[in-house]
């Protein structure tokens, strides 16, 4: 006799959903301000004081706490087959990981073997990945190849996939040639897809390596000489001589030293449209680490490019953080163990390449950066989300605190401390390369989707929890930035005040017009029912108040040309 399912009454399962954020700081890119915050089925309700909500949803006190956007991690390897190995941290391991550090959103990089279909290896991804994130993800896909296959393949990824990044190498044995390195960003411009580069001139690095190893030289030492910065730099300007040629904009996945970080400074400068990322491992590591005495230690950082002698290099490129030369830092969190790394006991060239950070970016990047004095917590909400939401094309629904916004969320506690550990962490990996640091800056509550996943310090994912986010192409930030204004999101009111059906959606074919447009009375006060006038409280509502502050005045709500939370299979 099979047992009876117990049933859950309806309201008690919307109960469940809801929740109330109270008397923290609200911090967005552009303003901090004293905001509670309502979520309802995932997404956020109502934003403000004095807010009229349900009974029997959730309160957290987030006093003396900031309130963040949870942060989107633009560069993950999880699972990824490379040099022989395979990433130790797969989609479930990375992802609890990124969300006990409070980053709510990852966006990883399929990797077609070299020939293979790239729609192929979308699809295995997609099978990898959707059983168990738990958090939200977005794939960017590489071009290990070229040919017309792949252009019609990244035609397909972008119309009916929600891919628009594609990410080409010039290093490493799929890496492309000039000429096709042209095609690709052609390409790129034509789809509205934004082109990715992992730059180093692959050829001077061959003939270096060559050319170290019959000196003797096989430690893991040798992994930085046989790339110095310079063959960063001229890869960096190369690549975005081209993209300008074709009016492609370029996104430079992890500038890693001085030169490469001026060298898209003076692109920026010549009229290129180049966007720069930076690694949280830049900001607090650096090359003296290639020459420790422990093989696993100084194998442990090895990544390409590699992390630089330059004791002040991580200095150079938060200031270039700061100062907007670069938008985004991610993790490139590419994991292998320590037996996996031995495979280049006496060959540095076979020693896997990659690092940890997916756990760590959000409180490094806070010590190193706010904690220091460098930035403010909104520059630092604009590099670890808010900017990586707008180049990829999902902002307002991430990367930010709004009405009508994914609830994703963080409520950080600047004062509390913690030491990374490999001992601690999440992660598969077995070496941290931020060992013993210390950080202030905890998320206290992490927020993915309404499910609270990190519970007063405490971690409770749910493998598969989160969906795949669609990313459309002609993103309004890269293609059109003076639209941009058009996306600001509503910071105050209800999610019903939103009419979503009145939006248009933008297709690939739409490329004459980039971004939604709509008459002018769209950007108003909320028609159909009219504001409801102050103090009267909807009776189907709950009788009560929760905010303390009953004399602050309401802001009035506006509607915007893109809502946000809307369906991320085209423009909102």
């Amino acid at each position: 006799m099979s047992t009876p399912v117990k049933k859950v009454p309806i309201h008690l399962q919307s109960a469940q959903n809801r929740l109330l954020i109270k008397h923290g700081k609200v911090v967005n890119e552009d303003d901090i301000t004293e905001d509670d915050i309502y979520i309802e089925d995932g997404v956020i309700k109502q934003l403000g004081r004095n807010l009229i909500i349900p009974g029997g949803t959730r309160v957290i006190d987030a006093r003396g706490k900031y309130v963040l956007p949870g942060g989107i991690d633009p560069h993950t390897h999880f699972e990824m087959e490379f040099m022989g190995a395979k990433s130790v941290d797969d989609f479930y391991q990375g992802t609890k990981a990124a969300v006990a550090g409070g980053t709510t959103m990852i966006i990883d990089f399929v990797m077609p073997k070299k020939g293979e279909s790239i729609l192929d290896a979308f699809y295995e991804y997609r099978q990898k990945g959707d059983d168990k994130v738990c958090c939200d993800y977005g794939l960017h896909v590489a071009l290990t190849h070229w040919n017309e296959q792949v252009r019609r393949e990244m035609e397909v990824l972008c119309k009916e996939h929600g891919v628009n990044s594609f990410k080409v190498f010039m290093a490493y044995n799929f890496m492309l040639n000039d000429s096709e390195l042209y095609s690709v960003f052609e390409t790129c411009q034509k789809l509205g897809a934004l082109a990715q580069v992992h730059a180093e001139n692959g050829s001077i690095i061959a003939k270096n390596v060559e050319r170290l190893l019959a000196k003797g030289i096989t430690g893991p030492e040798g992994h930085e000489m046989s790339r110095p910065e310079e063959v960063e730099a001229e890869a960096v300007n190369r690549a975005c001589v081209i993209a300008k040629q074709v009016d492609c904009p370029l996104y430079i996945v992890h500038v890693m030293s001085k030169s490469a970080g001026l060298a898209l400074k003076q692109a920026c400068e010549r009229g290129t449209r180049v966007y720069g990322e930076t690694l949280v491992a830049a900001l607090a590591s650096d090359g003296s680490h290639y020459r420790h005495e422990c093989f696993q230690h100084s194998a442990g950082h090895v990544l390409s490019p590699p992390l630089r002698p330059d004791p002040t290099t991580p200095q150079f490129l938060l200031n270039l953080l700061a100062q907007d030369v670069l938008q985004v830092t991610g993790s490139d969190n590419c994991t292998f163990n320590k037996s996996q790394k031995e495979m280049g006991k006496n060959d540095f060239s076979k020693i896997p390449n990659g690092v940890n950070g997916v756990e760590d970016r959000m409180s490094v990047i806070w010590e190193k950066g706010v904690q220091s004095g460098v930035i403010d917590p909104c520059r630092f909400v604009a590099i670890t989300s808010t900017n990586a939401a707008k180049i990829f094309n999902i902002y307002p629904r991430k990367g930010c605190i709004a009405v009508g916004s994914d609830a994703d969320i963080v409520i950080w506690d600047p004062t509390k401390t913690r030491t990374i550990s490999a001992s601690t962490h999440h992660q598969a990996v077995d070496f941290n390369i931020f060992e013993g640091m210390v950080c202030h800056g905890v998320p206290e509550y992490v927020i993915v989707n309404g499910r609270v996943c990190v519970d007063d310090g405490q971690l409770r994912v749910v493998q598969g929890h989160g969906r795949f986010v669609e990313t459309p192409v002609y993103a309004p930030f890269v293609y059109d930035p003076d639209k941009i204004g058009d996306l600001k999101p509503v910071r105050n009111g209800t999610h019903d005040d939103y009419l979503p059906e009145q939006v248009h959606k933008i297709t690939i074919e739409d490329k004459a017009c980039p971004t939604p447009t709509l008459p002018d009375s769209a950007v108003s006060t909320p028609s159909v029912r009219g504001p409801r006038p102050e103090g009267q409280r909807n009776i189907q509502d709950s009788t009560f108040s929760i905010s303390e502050d009953l004399d602050v005045d309401r802001k009035s709500c506006i509607r915007v040309r893109n809502p946000p939370g809307g369906k991320s299979s085209g423009f909102w």
